[in-house]
């Protein structure tokens, strides 16, 4: 039997990495789950999630209420639940409307308004009188924790529920929602790299408090999603808790690291399972003749600055997805101006791709599609933040996949079938609508995103490229990647 060639090698060497990748992920989920009890109700509409250690007695012991911040949910906030309960606290994690399981929608999501705090705090009371209700709960040691929107959210209703023993508020927005002579006992977690503003206002809420009140902690070389798993964090949430037992060291990152791990492996899956669908040869782009070299960055930075013009002033809050909406809308655009920008010069035209029969098309399309949304959607959803559509996000989702695909149809267009070009028009998108969010041109809350946005396209040019040399259509990669980059936006930004 002959010898594999050196690609042949390569994909058995891609799918071998893949199934070690996998399988450490697997164990990992494993090892994190070992010796909690978790249990899952839905109440009065809010999702709740109860988190503690299995075969504990039957002593009172206190209760912490975990809450998420905009764009959060239970899942992510996870690990602090797991360092909760091995602790000997019994955690309950909240899905606020809008976020998460929750299919609620959350009024003013994003602005912070009367209407948005009224469905927190109604959200709180239900998690907190579930939580009291739990055997073994001391209703008299109740500890409220909350990140973000969900840091001034408990904030809020501990200073109007004197009865809550300590409050753990991690990235406050805001110092106002602390009054300067209020009693209780609060605790402001911060991370070293955020924004000016949450530093800002976890020193300002902890000046005029009364003595041994307020306790100010910094998690250095985090930033604000990351200090979520700092261990900072976790040993300043198990101080908060009253006559808490010893417990093991947290471990906060085990959950993201499996997460990484079976995002790894589906990532590298995707190579061999497109060298046995797609067995045609490679078909390479022909410039035209005298075509500028550079007149696609041209047309890139035009048509993504266009975008973002154009995109501010439409009503693009009626769509119910904050923040998605917009960026949904400018992706769309933008791959519009790219398409009518490639036709106007009828510059680079992107290779037809093999010939092949319907049945050899259509197949490998499907197969690579929903590969594409089990390799996005199960790690995050396992392991990081919640990731299943819930009522409006059914059909959303294939709205905002559509205005992906718009746009990646449009940087196909204008890269002319080139990995190079079509990765450097997707970063050029990313750092215009990150201008566009500091400018006040996009919402501010975009900024916060950037980093995961930029990681999808960065992954979905990958996948291009994969699929580029083995003579798939031209419009395949932009269709599998519009998955990619549809997936985390329809279903985690919070529905408005």
């Amino acid at each position: 039997m002959p010898a594999p060639g050196p690609a042949r090698r390569r994909l058995l060497a891609c799918g071998a990495a893949a199934l070690v990748a996998a399988l450490l992920g697997v164990l990992l989920l494993v090892h994190a789950d070992a010796g909690l009890d978790v249990r899952r109700a839905t109440v009065a509409g809010v999702p709740l999630t109860e988190v503690r250690q299995a075969g504990a007695g039957d002593d009172r012991r206190p209760g912490v209420v975990i809450a998420h911040g905009f764009a959060g949910s239970a899942r992510l906030m996870r690990p602090l639940a797991d360092s909760v309960a091995r602790h000997g606290a019994v955690a309950v994690l909240l899905d606020f409307a809008g976020h998460g399981a929750n299919p609620s929608r959350l009024p003013g999501a994003g602005r912070d308004d009367e209407r948005a705090r009224a469905v927190l705090r109604h959200d709180l009371d239900v998690a907190l009188a579930w939580l009291r209700s739990r055997p073994g709960v001391d209703p008299d040691r109740i500890v409220l924790v909350g990140h973000s929107m969900g840091a001034g959210a408990v904030t809020r209703y501990a200073v109007a529920h004197p009865e809550i023993a300590r409050t753990v508020a991690v990235s406050l927005p805001d110092a106002g929602d602390v009054p300067a002579g209020w009693p209780g006992r609060l605790t402001l977690v911060v991370g070293g790299l955020e924004f000016p503003d949450f530093r800002r206002a976890a020193e300002e809420a902890t000046r005029g408090a009364p003595p041994g009140t307020r306790v100010r902690v910094v998690a250095p070389g985090t930033e604000h999603i990351s200090v979520l798993f700092a261990p900072r964090t976790h040993d300043a949430v198990l101080a908060a808790i009253p006559g808490r037992p010893g417990g093991p060291a947290p471990a906060p990152l085990t959950r993201p690291a499996a997460a990484a791990l079976l995002l790894l492996a589906l990532g590298l899956g995707f190579v061999p399972l497109a060298g046995l669908l797609l067995r045609a040869g490679p078909v390479t782009p022909e410039p035209s003749p005298g075509a500028p070299r550079t007149w696609w960055l041209a047309a890139a930075v035009a048509a993504s600055g266009l975008g973002v013009a154009l995109a501010a002033p439409l009503p693009t809050g009626r769509l119910p997805l904050a923040v998605g909406g917009h960026v949904a809308v400018f992706l769309l655009l933008t791959g519009v101006l790219l398409g009518v920008a490639q036709r106007w010069f009828r510059r680079d035209r992107p290779p037809a791709g093999a010939t092949v029969g319907p049945a050899r098309a259509v197949v490998p399309a499907v197969v690579l599609l929903g590969y594409a949304a089990l390799a996005v959607a199960l790690p995050l959803h396992l392991g990081f933040t919640s990731a299943a559509p819930v009522g409006a996000r059914w059909w959303l989702l294939p709205l905002v996949a559509l205005c992906c695909l718009v746009f990646l149809l449009g940087a196909e267009l204008v890269a002319g079938g080139r990995g190079g070009r079509y990765a450097a028009v997707g970063g050029i998108a990313v750092a215009v609508l990150a201008g566009a969010a500091v400018t006040g041109l996009a919402p501010g809350f975009v900024l916060l995103v950037v980093p995961l946005f930029a990681a999808l396209v960065a992954w979905q040019a990958a996948w291009a490229g994969v699929l580029r040399p083995r003579g798939a259509a031209w419009w395949l990669p932009a269709a599998v990647g519009a998955v990619l980059l549809a997936w985390p936006i329809a279903t985690t930004l919070p529905l408005a």
